[in-house]
């Protein structure tokens, strides 16, 4: 599909101004650190992925899903499901791998290594769902691959996925205010920012909650919902109580963040990591 990197790069622009300006208008939380110098490191990190994925991989996702429609491939393309339902079950699909994805990098200590870098962000808006260290987004990019030619995801599916995911992570780590009754009803569809926010606590029982980035039913199907932080939003720390010193979060030190020998704790056992502020 021709259109593929325009429709995407076109949609991940227009959200991105359009969370920039309610940011500015409507702010949930006075950010509490320097917004240029984390809006350079998350931009250029982000820029960065952006160079590595398409000088690594020779197909994207939306590739895959044409070359295994074309062969055959996948589970899908074995069925007699119409094509609209096979959309459907595959975005749902791949917004359930994405979670457990989400929650593996959480649990294997070797991934957090590279998963933290997200989560060093000593404040959270719009551009912390574009800051994932470029060996993440390697793996990631090769758990979509597998997952895309495992299912046989219609290329339309994957497509609309792809522009989803980029769009609902710019909204769910944005900066904005939600009326609490709007809130409500808007996170039984999708995550909201109020309930994405709780993952980036610096409390570590409560960023092992909330992991999913577009649709809010796994949460609550798997047992890791909380409704909200036990500080409130307006009090509670963003990051990591073990990397709180703005000079080591850099651009350079957030690449080299998970060779570091820095005691990074275990978050399968919450009880081992204390919080250091």
């Amino acid at each position: 599909m021709a259109y593929e990197i325009p429709l995407r790069v076109g949609c991940f622009i227009a959200i991105f101004i359009s969370m920039s300006i309610f940011e500015l208008l409507s702010p949930r939380r006075v950010l509490t650190s320097s917004k240029s110098l984390r809006w350079f490191n998350n931009l250029s990190i982000h820029g960065l992925n952006s160079v590595v994925v398409r000088g690594v991989f020779p197909l994207i996702p939306l590739s895959m899903a044409v070359l295994a429609a074309g062969n055959g491939w996948g589970l899908l393309n074995y069925s007699i499901l119409p094509q609209w339902q096979a959309i459907i079950i595959s975005v749902i699909a791949l917004d359930f791998i994405i979670y457990l994805q989400h929650v593996v990098f959480h649990t294997v200590p070797l991934f957090w290594r590279l998963h933290m870098v997200h989560h060093t962000d000593l404040d959270i808006d719009l551009t912390t769902g574009i800051r994932f260290h470029p060996v993440e987004i390697i793996l990631s990019m090769i758990i979509k691959l597998a997952a895309v030619a495992i299912l046989g995801a219609p290329p339309l599916a994957v497509l609309i996925f792809e522009v989803v995911l980029n769009g609902s992570s710019l909204f769910s780590h944005s900066n904005i205010y939600i009326p609490g009754g709007v809130d409500r009803i808007l996170r039984l569809f999708l995550v909201t920012p109020d309930m994405h926010r709780v993952h980036h606590s610096v409390i570590i029982r409560e960023t092992n909650t909330n992991f999913g980035f577009n649709l809010p039913w796994w949460d609550r199907l798997l047992g890791t919902y909380q409704e909200e932080p036990s500080e409130g939003h307006d009090k509670m720390t963003i990051g990591l109580g073990y990397f709180r010193d703005v000079k080591r979060l850099s651009l350079w030190w957030l690449l080299i963040m998970p060779l570091t020998r820095k005691k990074i704790g275990n978050l399968i056992n919450p009880a081992k990591v204390e919080k250091k502020l």
